[in-house]
């Protein structure tokens, strides 16, 4: 006789159900080991979500890293100017508010001090002595021009009592303005002091990510990779604004008699010339299809021939740039640009400012990078240019 044949599903079952009770059974040290491993396992997820972020963090392209440090700076350069202007603005208000502040005082004194020989005067006569002015007269004429004269006096009074209230309401005017604007002033130097301090922080961290950008290699190449593909970004820029441009008919025209004799942008030396730049550690080259004057932040970058703008603002790699257009396809690129202060379209004489210099894009601190295009190819600058190295 066969033995009767036992489900196949009944050992699973078996084995499900002493799993559950192995479980269940009361293990404070099972429990907390249990909750260890978990933690740990949590602390392993939450180390690697860092290492991916950070991974993420230095794949980012050099280039925007530093850009966005360059806005940054920029929004901080800009808010301590609007600072400075404010300190500049309540030391001005004040200076104005002192002089007349001091007029109002010298006036209310005098008005005190007429009042006061009034009063003295007053005094002297008595409660009677108007009634013995009057009373005293010989006639009735004279007794209506003492009549008149009092009331002259009555009136005069009246008006040094009104002039008083009317000094001091100024007065107190006036040293309520000098304290909001001494307030103002204080208030102002505080969003300065704090702004240049961050100012100094944002530049301090561009100077450090720069420092390890040099110290690790591959990092320096990426770097210079990068460069050469905004250099090319830049070249396509140009010639398809010079395209537009033939389209347009600037009408603009004599740039190329110019060569030898345009003035600099700048009144700087040329501090890194035009060409192949070759890396002397790891023989990387670079071309630079521009030079770098070696000028101070803040000054005036001009214009070295009429044309039109046809680019201002900020290009990967050059920072704030403007781009003129001079005609018969020469183009002008001024880049590492603080301030901008033309827009697109607008026509520009030669000696005009287009903006000032300084540190956006750059990666040796405040300089002018400017190249010259002829049909989109750089051309030597120093060429073109009246006593360049200055």
């Amino acid at each position: 006789m066969r033995p009767p044949t036992r489900p196949l599903w009944l050992p699973r079952l078996l084995l499900l159900l002493l799993s559950s009770w192995i479980l269940t059974v009361p293990s404070t040290a099972g429990a907390q080991g249990r909750r260890d491993e978990l933690e740990s396992l949590r602390e392993r997820i939450q180390d690697s979500r860092e290492r991916v972020t950070a991974h993420e963090a230095d794949e980012r392209a050099l280039l925007e890293r530093l850009e966005e440090v360059d806005r940054r700076l920029r929004t901080v350069a800009a808010r301590r100017d609007a600072a400075r202007k404010a300190v500049v603005g309540a030391r001005r208000r004040l200076a104005r508010i002192e002089p007349e502040l001091e007029a109002a005082r010298e006036k209310l004194a005098g008005t005190q001090r007429a009042l006061a020989a009034r009063a003295v005067a007053l005094y002297r006569g008595g409660e009677l002595g108007p009634v013995r002015v009057l009373f005293s007269a010989e006639s009735l004429p004279e007794m209506l021009a003492r009549a008149n004269a009092l009331r002259v006096l009555v009136r005069h009074d009246a008006e040094l009592v009104a002039r008083l209230g009317e000094e001091r309401d100024t007065l107190e005017a006036l040293r309520r303005d000098a304290a909001r604007a001494v307030e103002e002033q204080r208030q102002a130097s505080t969003r300065l002091e704090r702004a240049a301090a961050e100012l100094e922080t944002e530049r301090v961290g561009k100077r450090q990510l720069l420092a390890r950008v040099r110290e690790d290699r591959s990092t320096e190449r990426q770097l210079l990779l990068e460069l050469e593909q905004a250099a090319q970004a830049l070249e396509e820029t140009i010639r398809a604004l010079g395209a537009r441009a033939g389209r347009e008919e600037a009408g603009i025209s004599g740039f190329a008699a110019r060569r030898g004799a345009l003035r600099a942008p700048v009144e700087a030396r040329v501090a890194a010339g035009f060409g192949r730049v070759i890396d002397p550690e790891f023989r990387t080259s670079t071309f630079r299809n521009g030079v770098e004057f070696a000028a101070a932040a803040g000054t005036a970058v001009r214009t070295v021939a009429e044309g039109i703008v046809r680019f201002a603002g900020w290009f990967r790699g050059y920072g704030r740039i403007v781009i003129v257009d001079h005609g018969d396809g020469f183009h002008t690129v001024s880049g590492h640009l603080d301030e901008i202060h033309v827009r697109v379209d607008d026509p520009v004489e030669e000696g005009q400012a287009l903006g000032t210099v300084g540190e956006t894009g750059s990666l040796g601190g405040p300089s002018l990078y400017f190249e010259i295009r002829d049909g989109g190819e750089p051309v030597d600058p120093e060429s073109w240019l009246l006593d360049a190295r200055g």
